[in-house]
Protein backbone atom coordinates (compact mmCIF):
# COMPACT_ATOMS: atom_id res chain seq x y z
CA UNK A 1 0.00 0.00 0.00
CA UNK A 2 1.22 4.02 -1.08
CA UNK A 3 2.18 5.88 2.22
CA UNK A 4 -0.17 8.51 1.58
CA UNK A 5 -2.95 6.13 1.54
CA UNK A 6 -1.60 4.72 4.66
CA UNK A 7 -1.68 7.51 6.30
CA UNK A 8 -4.93 8.81 4.84
CA UNK A 9 -6.43 5.92 6.44
CA UNK A 10 -4.40 5.88 9.91
CA UNK A 11 -5.70 9.43 10.49
CA UNK A 12 -9.14 8.30 9.78
CA UNK A 13 -9.42 5.12 11.80
CA UNK A 14 -9.06 5.40 15.17
CA UNK A 15 -11.49 3.00 16.72
CA UNK A 16 -12.41 0.05 14.89
CA UNK A 17 -11.37 -3.71 13.65
CA UNK A 18 -9.69 -2.47 10.21
CA UNK A 19 -7.11 -4.38 8.00
CA UNK A 20 -6.34 -3.93 4.48
CA UNK A 21 -4.01 -6.09 2.35
CA UNK A 22 -2.62 -3.90 -0.50
CA UNK A 23 -2.33 -4.95 -4.21
CA UNK A 24 1.50 -6.34 -2.75
CA UNK A 25 -0.23 -8.42 -0.43
CA UNK A 26 1.33 -6.58 2.65
CA UNK A 27 -1.39 -6.41 5.32
CA UNK A 28 -2.22 -3.80 7.56
CA UNK A 29 -4.08 -3.12 10.91
CA UNK A 30 -6.18 0.00 11.65
CA UNK A 31 -8.26 1.27 14.70
CA UNK A 32 -8.46 -0.30 18.10
CA UNK A 33 -9.40 -3.93 17.02
CA UNK A 34 -13.16 -3.57 18.66
CA UNK A 35 -15.56 -4.53 17.31
CA UNK A 36 -16.49 -7.33 13.78
CA UNK A 37 -13.73 -6.88 11.54
CA UNK A 38 -13.62 -5.85 7.98
CA UNK A 39 -11.13 -6.97 5.99
CA UNK A 40 -10.36 -5.00 2.86
CA UNK A 41 -8.55 -6.08 -0.62
CA UNK A 42 -7.26 -3.85 -2.72
CA UNK A 43 -6.05 -6.02 -5.62
CA UNK A 44 -4.44 -3.49 -8.04
CA UNK A 45 -2.32 -0.08 -7.88
CA UNK A 46 -4.51 1.16 -10.67
CA UNK A 47 -7.75 0.62 -7.80
CA UNK A 48 -5.11 1.96 -4.80
CA UNK A 49 -4.01 5.48 -6.79
CA UNK A 50 -7.83 5.17 -7.73
CA UNK A 51 -8.69 5.61 -3.93
CA UNK A 52 -5.88 7.57 -2.74
CA UNK A 53 -6.79 10.37 -5.18
CA UNK A 54 -10.96 10.31 -4.43
CA UNK A 55 -11.84 7.85 -1.54
CA UNK A 56 -15.66 8.67 -2.15
CA UNK A 57 -15.75 7.65 -5.83
CA UNK A 58 -12.47 5.53 -6.11
CA UNK A 59 -13.21 3.00 -3.71
CA UNK A 60 -17.35 2.47 -5.07
CA UNK A 61 -16.12 2.24 -8.65
CA UNK A 62 -12.80 -0.25 -7.83
CA UNK A 63 -15.56 -2.33 -5.65
CA UNK A 64 -17.80 -2.44 -9.13
CA UNK A 65 -15.18 -3.44 -11.29
CA UNK A 66 -13.57 -6.02 -8.70
CA UNK A 67 -9.97 -4.61 -8.28
CA UNK A 68 -11.37 -4.21 -4.89
CA UNK A 69 -13.36 -7.08 -2.65
CA UNK A 70 -13.98 -7.89 1.09
CA UNK A 71 -12.08 -11.13 2.18
CA UNK A 72 -14.45 -10.53 5.67
CA UNK A 73 -17.17 -8.12 5.96
CA UNK A 74 -19.06 -5.79 3.85
CA UNK A 75 -19.58 -2.84 2.74
CA UNK A 76 -21.79 -1.57 5.23
CA UNK A 77 -19.35 -2.81 7.81
CA UNK A 78 -16.67 -0.92 6.56
CA UNK A 79 -19.01 1.90 6.26
CA UNK A 80 -20.09 1.52 9.45
CA UNK A 81 -16.35 1.73 10.84
CA UNK A 82 -15.86 4.69 8.32
CA UNK A 83 -18.70 6.86 9.43
CA UNK A 84 -18.53 6.31 13.13
CA UNK A 85 -14.67 7.81 13.16
CA UNK A 86 -15.36 10.46 10.62
CA UNK A 87 -18.93 11.46 12.74
CA UNK A 88 -21.91 12.62 11.45
CA UNK A 89 -21.04 15.31 9.37
CA UNK A 90 -17.72 14.03 7.88
CA UNK A 91 -14.15 13.98 8.48
CA UNK A 92 -13.17 16.94 10.40
CA UNK A 93 -10.50 17.97 9.42
CA UNK A 94 -9.09 21.52 7.75
CA UNK A 95 -8.64 19.46 4.04
CA UNK A 96 -11.87 17.60 4.14
CA UNK A 97 -13.55 21.42 5.13
CA UNK A 98 -11.74 22.70 2.39
CA UNK A 99 -13.21 20.33 -0.36
CA UNK A 100 -16.35 20.09 0.97
CA UNK A 101 -16.76 24.03 0.41
CA UNK A 102 -15.58 23.62 -3.25
CA UNK A 103 -18.43 20.98 -3.91
CA UNK A 104 -20.83 22.82 -2.02
CA UNK A 105 -20.02 25.63 -4.42
CA UNK A 106 -20.32 23.52 -7.66
CA UNK A 107 -23.56 21.54 -6.71
CA UNK A 108 -25.74 24.19 -8.58
CA UNK A 109 -24.51 23.51 -11.65
CA UNK A 110 -24.83 19.82 -11.07
CA UNK A 111 -28.67 20.18 -10.61
CA UNK A 112 -29.77 22.66 -13.78
CA UNK A 113 -32.91 20.12 -14.51
CA UNK A 114 -34.92 21.63 -17.14
CA UNK A 115 -37.68 19.67 -18.49
CA UNK A 116 -36.03 17.38 -20.55
CA UNK A 117 -32.62 16.78 -18.19
CA UNK A 118 -35.22 15.99 -15.52
CA UNK A 119 -36.90 13.16 -17.71
CA UNK A 120 -33.81 11.98 -18.67
CA UNK A 121 -32.45 11.57 -15.07
CA UNK A 122 -35.78 9.66 -14.03
CA UNK A 123 -35.07 7.81 -17.10
CA UNK A 124 -31.38 6.33 -16.14
CA UNK A 125 -33.08 5.21 -12.76
CA UNK A 126 -36.81 4.53 -13.06
CA UNK A 127 -36.75 2.89 -16.39
CA UNK A 128 -34.89 0.30 -15.32
CA UNK A 129 -36.55 -3.24 -15.72
CA UNK A 130 -39.47 -3.59 -13.03
CA UNK A 131 -38.24 -7.61 -12.46
CA UNK A 132 -35.49 -5.83 -10.63
CA UNK A 133 -37.10 -3.63 -8.12
CA UNK A 134 -39.47 -6.60 -7.72
CA UNK A 135 -36.87 -8.28 -6.22
CA UNK A 136 -36.36 -5.90 -3.24
CA UNK A 137 -39.48 -3.88 -2.99
CA UNK A 138 -42.44 -4.88 -0.99
CA UNK A 139 -45.51 -6.38 -2.60
CA UNK A 140 -46.84 -2.40 -3.41
CA UNK A 141 -43.37 -1.36 -5.33
CA UNK A 142 -43.05 1.14 -2.83
CA UNK A 143 -39.67 2.97 -3.47
CA UNK A 144 -39.53 4.94 -0.41
CA UNK A 145 -38.75 5.69 3.70
CA UNK A 146 -41.50 3.17 5.47
CA UNK A 147 -42.99 4.23 8.54
CA UNK A 148 -42.31 1.47 11.17
CA UNK A 149 -45.08 2.20 13.93
CA UNK A 150 -43.46 -0.59 15.53
CA UNK A 151 -39.93 -2.69 15.37
CA UNK A 152 -41.30 -5.97 14.35
CA UNK A 153 -43.53 -5.02 11.56
CA UNK A 154 -42.63 -6.55 8.04
CA UNK A 155 -41.91 -4.12 5.35
CA UNK A 156 -45.25 -4.76 3.70
CA UNK A 157 -46.53 -3.74 7.25
CA UNK A 158 -44.29 -0.32 7.54
CA UNK A 159 -45.15 0.53 3.83
CA UNK A 160 -48.62 -0.02 4.58
CA UNK A 161 -48.46 2.36 7.82
CA UNK A 162 -46.98 4.85 6.11
CA UNK A 163 -49.59 5.00 3.13
CA UNK A 164 -51.87 5.72 6.10
CA UNK A 165 -49.85 8.60 8.15
CA UNK A 166 -50.27 9.89 4.86
CA UNK A 167 -53.55 9.93 4.21
CA UNK A 168 -53.75 11.29 7.57
CA UNK A 169 -52.23 14.09 7.58
CA UNK A 170 -53.80 14.98 3.93
CA UNK A 171 -56.90 15.01 5.74
CA UNK A 172 -58.18 12.68 3.07
CA UNK A 173 -62.24 12.33 2.81
CA UNK A 174 -64.60 11.65 0.03
CA UNK A 175 -64.38 12.24 -3.23
CA UNK A 176 -61.65 14.81 -3.12
CA UNK A 177 -59.24 15.48 -6.31
CA UNK A 178 -55.60 14.45 -5.35
CA UNK A 179 -52.31 15.34 -7.38
CA UNK A 180 -49.60 12.65 -6.96
CA UNK A 181 -46.21 14.79 -8.11
CA UNK A 182 -43.94 11.56 -8.87
CA UNK A 183 -46.48 8.80 -8.73
CA UNK A 184 -44.14 6.07 -9.28
CA UNK A 185 -45.62 2.59 -9.71
CA UNK A 186 -49.08 3.74 -8.37
CA UNK A 187 -48.80 2.64 -5.14
CA UNK A 188 -50.39 5.52 -3.15
CA UNK A 189 -52.56 6.67 -5.68
CA UNK A 190 -54.53 3.78 -6.01
CA UNK A 191 -54.86 3.43 -1.96
CA UNK A 192 -56.48 7.35 -2.06
CA UNK A 193 -58.41 6.28 -4.51
CA UNK A 194 -59.60 3.09 -2.77
CA UNK A 195 -59.88 3.96 0.29
CA UNK A 196 -61.32 7.63 -0.18
CA UNK A 197 -63.06 7.28 -3.51
CA UNK A 198 -60.31 10.50 -4.18
CA UNK A 199 -60.10 11.76 -8.37
CA UNK A 200 -56.67 10.97 -8.41
CA UNK A 201 -53.91 12.43 -11.10
CA UNK A 202 -50.61 10.85 -10.62
CA UNK A 203 -47.56 12.55 -12.56
CA UNK A 204 -44.55 11.38 -13.31
CA UNK A 205 -41.13 11.46 -15.86
CA UNK A 206 -41.14 7.29 -16.07
CA UNK A 207 -42.59 5.46 -19.25
CA UNK A 208 -41.76 1.97 -17.17
CA UNK A 209 -43.46 3.12 -13.80
CA UNK A 210 -46.64 5.10 -15.59
CA UNK A 211 -47.48 1.66 -17.62
CA UNK A 212 -47.33 -0.44 -14.83
CA UNK A 213 -49.68 2.19 -12.44
CA UNK A 214 -52.00 2.65 -15.35
CA UNK A 215 -52.12 -1.39 -15.72
CA UNK A 216 -52.63 -1.31 -12.09
CA UNK A 217 -55.03 0.78 -11.45
CA UNK A 218 -57.24 -0.94 -14.83
CA UNK A 219 -56.79 -4.55 -12.94
CA UNK A 220 -58.25 -3.16 -9.43
CA UNK A 221 -61.39 -1.37 -11.58
CA UNK A 222 -59.69 2.06 -10.20
CA UNK A 223 -59.38 3.67 -13.49
CA UNK A 224 -62.19 5.88 -13.68
CA UNK A 225 -60.77 7.40 -10.31
CA UNK A 226 -56.79 6.99 -10.45
CA UNK A 227 -55.00 8.28 -13.85
CA UNK A 228 -51.25 8.51 -14.07
CA UNK A 229 -49.83 10.23 -16.71
CA UNK A 230 -46.34 11.44 -18.35
CA UNK A 231 -45.94 14.92 -17.30
CA UNK A 232 -43.55 17.37 -15.39
CA UNK A 233 -45.22 18.77 -12.55
CA UNK A 234 -44.34 22.95 -14.61
CA UNK A 235 -47.25 21.60 -17.10
CA UNK A 236 -49.98 21.14 -14.66
CA UNK A 237 -52.55 23.79 -14.39
CA UNK A 238 -55.70 22.32 -13.01
CA UNK A 239 -56.43 22.70 -9.14
CA UNK A 240 -56.46 20.16 -6.61
CA UNK A 241 -57.78 20.03 -2.75
CA UNK A 242 -54.71 17.70 -2.15
CA UNK A 243 -51.35 17.53 -3.44
CA UNK A 244 -48.58 15.04 -2.22
CA UNK A 245 -45.40 14.61 -3.21
CA UNK A 246 -43.23 11.47 -1.83
CA UNK A 247 -39.67 10.95 -2.80
CA UNK A 248 -40.03 13.05 -5.36
CA UNK A 249 -38.49 16.43 -4.08
CA UNK A 250 -34.90 15.16 -4.22
CA UNK A 251 -35.02 15.13 -7.82
CA UNK A 252 -36.49 18.62 -8.41
CA UNK A 253 -32.38 20.80 -7.42
CA UNK A 254 -32.14 23.38 -5.73
CA UNK A 255 -32.22 25.73 -8.72
CA UNK A 256 -36.06 24.81 -8.68
CA UNK A 257 -37.00 25.21 -5.12
CA UNK A 258 -38.70 28.06 -5.65
CA UNK A 259 -40.70 27.58 -9.19
CA UNK A 260 -41.51 23.96 -7.59
CA UNK A 261 -43.30 25.75 -4.45
CA UNK A 262 -44.67 28.62 -6.73
CA UNK A 263 -46.69 26.14 -8.65
CA UNK A 264 -47.57 24.03 -5.92
CA UNK A 265 -49.64 26.82 -4.43
CA UNK A 266 -50.76 27.70 -7.79
CA UNK A 267 -52.37 24.18 -8.17
CA UNK A 268 -53.34 24.13 -4.58
CA UNK A 269 -57.28 25.21 -3.58
CA UNK A 270 -57.44 27.96 -0.93
CA UNK A 271 -58.54 25.09 1.39
CA UNK A 272 -56.29 22.64 0.35
CA UNK A 273 -53.71 20.72 2.14
CA UNK A 274 -50.14 19.27 0.97
CA UNK A 275 -47.92 16.51 1.83
CA UNK A 276 -44.30 16.46 0.78
CA UNK A 277 -42.23 13.41 1.71
CA UNK A 278 -38.63 13.49 0.92
CA UNK A 279 -35.09 12.83 2.03
CA UNK A 280 -33.52 15.74 4.00
CA UNK A 281 -30.20 16.73 6.37
CA UNK A 282 -30.38 16.66 9.66
CA UNK A 283 -26.83 18.91 8.99
CA UNK A 284 -25.97 22.16 6.99
CA UNK A 285 -26.34 22.41 3.41
CA UNK A 286 -24.30 19.99 1.59
CA UNK A 287 -23.36 18.08 -2.08
CA UNK A 288 -24.68 15.07 -3.69
CA UNK A 289 -21.80 12.14 -3.13
CA UNK A 290 -20.26 11.81 -5.99
CA UNK A 291 -21.04 8.14 -6.46
CA UNK A 292 -24.31 8.62 -6.42
CA UNK A 293 -24.49 11.89 -8.83
CA UNK A 294 -22.46 9.81 -11.49
CA UNK A 295 -24.19 5.92 -11.33
CA UNK A 296 -28.03 6.47 -8.93
CA UNK A 297 -29.46 9.71 -9.16
CA UNK A 298 -28.17 12.14 -11.64
CA UNK A 299 -28.71 15.57 -10.99
CA UNK A 300 -30.50 14.60 -7.54
CA UNK A 301 -29.87 16.94 -4.21
CA UNK A 302 -30.57 15.91 -0.21
CA UNK A 303 -31.68 19.53 0.96
CA UNK A 304 -31.17 20.52 4.51
CA UNK A 305 -34.61 22.06 5.92
CA UNK A 306 -33.11 25.38 6.05
CA UNK A 307 -32.68 24.90 2.30
CA UNK A 308 -36.61 24.31 2.00
CA UNK A 309 -38.36 26.31 4.67
CA UNK A 310 -37.30 29.80 2.92
CA UNK A 311 -38.98 28.55 -0.74
CA UNK A 312 -42.49 27.58 1.02
CA UNK A 313 -42.48 31.34 3.03
CA UNK A 314 -41.75 32.87 -0.51
CA UNK A 315 -44.35 30.69 -1.99
CA UNK A 316 -47.18 32.59 0.40
CA UNK A 317 -48.01 28.83 1.83
CA UNK A 318 -47.99 28.46 6.01
CA UNK A 319 -46.16 25.80 7.06
CA UNK A 320 -48.74 23.76 9.53
CA UNK A 321 -46.37 20.83 10.54
CA UNK A 322 -43.16 19.23 10.05
CA UNK A 323 -42.19 15.58 11.32
CA UNK A 324 -38.56 13.93 11.04
CA UNK A 325 -38.30 10.14 10.43
CA UNK A 326 -34.50 9.41 11.48
CA UNK A 327 -34.05 5.84 11.50
CA UNK A 328 -37.01 4.50 9.76
CA UNK A 329 -35.51 4.77 6.53
CA UNK A 330 -32.35 3.02 7.88
CA UNK A 331 -34.68 0.28 8.84
CA UNK A 332 -36.48 0.68 5.11
CA UNK A 333 -33.12 0.16 3.50
CA UNK A 334 -31.56 -2.78 5.46
CA UNK A 335 -34.95 -4.71 4.69
CA UNK A 336 -34.00 -3.50 0.31
CA UNK A 337 -30.48 -4.92 1.05
CA UNK A 338 -31.22 -8.22 2.99
CA UNK A 339 -33.89 -8.57 -0.32
CA UNK A 340 -31.70 -7.73 -3.05
CA UNK A 341 -28.81 -10.11 -1.84
CA UNK A 342 -30.79 -12.96 -1.48
CA UNK A 343 -31.87 -12.54 -5.31
CA UNK A 344 -28.94 -11.06 -6.32
CA UNK A 345 -28.23 -14.37 -8.57
CA UNK A 346 -31.52 -13.08 -10.28
CA UNK A 347 -30.38 -9.42 -10.47
CA UNK A 348 -27.44 -10.93 -11.99
CA UNK A 349 -29.32 -12.15 -14.85
CA UNK A 350 -30.91 -9.39 -15.70
CA UNK A 351 -28.15 -7.12 -16.08
CA UNK A 352 -24.66 -8.10 -14.95
CA UNK A 353 -21.94 -8.81 -11.81
CA UNK A 354 -20.99 -5.07 -12.01
CA UNK A 355 -24.44 -3.50 -11.98
CA UNK A 356 -25.23 -6.05 -8.87
CA UNK A 357 -21.96 -4.48 -7.46
CA UNK A 358 -23.03 -1.01 -7.95
CA UNK A 359 -26.63 -1.62 -6.53
CA UNK A 360 -25.30 -3.66 -3.42
CA UNK A 361 -22.69 -0.52 -2.47
CA UNK A 362 -25.57 1.83 -3.35
CA UNK A 363 -28.09 0.24 -0.83
CA UNK A 364 -25.25 -0.46 1.76
CA UNK A 365 -23.87 3.19 1.38
CA UNK A 366 -27.80 4.75 1.84
CA UNK A 367 -28.25 2.66 4.95
CA UNK A 368 -25.01 3.65 6.57
CA UNK A 369 -25.65 7.46 5.90
CA UNK A 370 -28.91 6.80 7.86
CA UNK A 371 -27.92 5.08 10.86
CA UNK A 372 -24.45 7.11 10.91
CA UNK A 373 -24.44 9.92 8.96
CA UNK A 374 -26.84 12.57 8.66
CA UNK A 375 -29.57 11.82 6.70
CA UNK A 376 -32.88 11.95 7.49
CA UNK A 377 -36.97 11.82 6.28
CA UNK A 378 -38.83 15.03 6.54
CA UNK A 379 -42.63 15.60 6.34
CA UNK A 380 -43.65 18.91 5.90
CA UNK A 381 -47.35 19.66 5.67
CA UNK A 382 -48.36 23.30 4.04
CA UNK A 383 -51.46 25.04 3.35
CA UNK A 384 -52.80 28.29 1.85
CA UNK A 385 -54.93 29.05 5.20
CA UNK A 386 -53.66 28.18 8.95
CA UNK A 387 -57.20 26.94 9.60
CA UNK A 388 -57.81 24.22 7.42
CA UNK A 389 -55.95 21.51 9.99
CA UNK A 390 -57.08 20.84 13.30
CA UNK A 391 -54.84 22.74 16.41
CA UNK A 392 -53.12 19.73 18.03
CA UNK A 393 -52.02 17.05 16.26
CA UNK A 394 -54.19 14.23 17.64
CA UNK A 395 -56.34 13.98 14.55
CA UNK A 396 -53.43 12.33 12.78
CA UNK A 397 -53.37 9.41 14.91
CA UNK A 398 -57.17 9.22 15.07
CA UNK A 399 -57.70 9.00 11.38
CA UNK A 400 -54.31 5.95 10.86
CA UNK A 401 -56.40 3.61 13.93
CA UNK A 402 -59.39 4.51 11.81
CA UNK A 403 -57.82 3.37 8.87
CA UNK A 404 -56.03 0.32 10.23
CA UNK A 405 -59.14 -0.96 12.12
CA UNK A 406 -61.27 -1.24 8.04
CA UNK A 407 -58.64 -3.21 6.90
CA UNK A 408 -58.25 -5.52 9.77
CA UNK A 409 -61.76 -6.02 9.80
CA UNK A 410 -61.94 -6.36 6.13
CA UNK A 411 -59.73 -9.42 6.30
CA UNK A 412 -58.05 -9.87 9.13
CA UNK A 413 -54.57 -8.35 7.89
CA UNK A 414 -53.84 -5.38 6.21
CA UNK A 415 -54.83 -5.33 2.53
CA UNK A 416 -52.08 -5.12 0.15
CA UNK A 417 -52.40 -5.04 -3.65
CA UNK A 418 -49.23 -6.74 -5.90
CA UNK A 419 -48.33 -5.10 -8.83
CA UNK A 420 -50.97 -5.29 -11.94
CA UNK A 421 -53.02 -7.67 -9.30
CA UNK A 422 -56.80 -6.48 -8.18
CA UNK A 423 -56.77 -4.53 -5.05
CA UNK A 424 -58.71 -6.75 -2.09
CA UNK A 425 -62.42 -6.33 -2.44
CA UNK A 426 -63.88 -3.59 -0.27
CA UNK A 427 -66.38 -4.59 2.92
CA UNK A 428 -67.99 -1.40 3.37
CA UNK A 429 -70.15 0.02 0.56
CA UNK A 430 -69.18 3.57 -0.85
CA UNK A 431 -72.20 5.24 1.26
CA UNK A 432 -71.03 3.77 4.38
CA UNK A 433 -66.99 4.91 4.04
CA UNK A 434 -68.71 8.01 3.08
CA UNK A 435 -70.25 8.19 6.15
CA UNK A 436 -67.74 6.93 8.66
CA UNK A 437 -64.85 9.62 7.08
CA UNK A 438 -67.48 12.31 7.53
CA UNK A 439 -68.16 11.60 11.42
CA UNK A 440 -64.28 11.60 11.49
Amino acid sequence: MNVLLRRIIERLIRTGNLRVTGPSGTTFAFGDGGGPPVHLHIKTRHAERAITLDPALGLPEMFMDEELDFLEGDVLGFLQIAYNNMGPHGIDAAWARAFASLRVAFRRLQQINTTTRARRNVEHHYDLKGELYRLFLDRDMQYSCAYFERPDMTLEEAQLAKKRHIAAKLRMGPGLNVLDIGSGWGGLGLFLAERFDAEVLGVTLSTEQRSVATERARAAGLDQRAHFEIRDYRSLSERFDRIVSVGMFEHVGINHYRTFFDKCATLLKPDGVMLLHSIGRAGPPSATAAFIRKYIFPGGYIPALSEVLPHIEKAGLYVTDVEILRLHYAETLKAWRERFMANRDKAKALYDERFCRMWEFYLSGSEASFRWQDLMVFQIQVAKKNDVVPLTRDYIAKAERSLAMHEMGHSGTPPVASPGEPAPAKAPTRATRRRRVSRE
